[in-house]
């Protein structure tokens, strides 16, 4: 697959794994606004150490044992006082200082991209402009590229289905870059940015509305929707170090 329009841009924008590897780049912001990214902002600015971990299954649990964590199950399979990727569940929570948060999607780029070297931040609505403002000052120390990638959903037989709110989530920190003056974007880069724009005066309504916000609120989530249009409300930044996000 070829990207060499965006490999020559310093600002890229990139769906999912396969896409975020195919740009390359030392530096990515891993997008998972429902709920991956929403739910680490959360846990971080609390002062809980998040071990991301791809599969939701038996080998959770074990590295959950080994790293002296608590395992998030599932939502539908959380009972009271139990975590689960639900950043509600996270905003609850009571004597937990360190996460394993296992995620088809965020979690699983974040490791993937880690694995090869790239520094790994997570970001979401709830921070976006504190991302900006920490990849500002890693590319003025000469990091870089930057490749934000929005994570998506899967469909059912494991495909990428782009999510709306990743989108905007992701253009919400390339707005807050073009806003300090960064440049280079790439086309791709700059269409997310203007997506965001677009729906910035109605994002509350947007989110509520887009399929995977919908989704969530029929279960019964509605609170981790609206958690996760808190926009610029968290100040904190988690980036990967090792096998753990903690504040950067």
């Amino acid at each position: 697959m070829s990207v060499s329009g965006q490999r020559d841009a310093g600002v890229r924008f990139a769906w999912g794994e396969a896409g975020a590897r195919a740009c390359g780049g030392d530096l990515a912001v891993v997008v998972d606004v429902l709920s991956f990214s929403t739910t680490l902002t959360v846990a971080v600015e609390r002062g809980i150490e998040v071990f991301p971990f791809r599969w939701a299954d038996a080998r959770a649990a074990a590295y959950a044992s080994e790293c002296g964590a608590v395992l998030a199950v599932g939502r539908s399979e959380a009972r009271d006082g139990e975590v689960s990727l639900s950043p509600a569940s996270v905003r609850r929570a009571v004597d937990v200082d360190r996460l394993v948060l296992p995620s088809p999607n965020g979690s699983t780029i974040s490791s993937a991209l880690a694995s090869s070297g790239t520094t790994v931040l997570g970001g979401c609505l709830r921070n976006a402009a504190s991302v900006a403002r920490s990849v500002a000052d890693l590319l003025d120390e000469g990091r870089g590229p930057l490749t934000v990638v929005a994570a998506g959903e899967r469909w059912p037989d494991d495909s990428l289905r782009p999510a709306d709110e990743d989108l905007w989530g992701a253009g919400a920190i390339l707005a807050a870059l073009d806003d300090r003056g960064v440049g280079g974007f790439a086309q791709e880069a700059r269409t997310a940015e203007r997506a965001f724009r677009s729906v910035r005066d109605e994002l509350g309504r947007a989110l509520v509305a887009c399929e995977s916000g919908a989704e969530l609120i029929g279960k019964g989530y509605a609170d981790d929707v609206a958690i996760a249009g808190e926009v610029d409300s968290c100040e904190v930044v988690p980036i990967l170090e090792g096998e753990r996000f903690v504040p950067r």
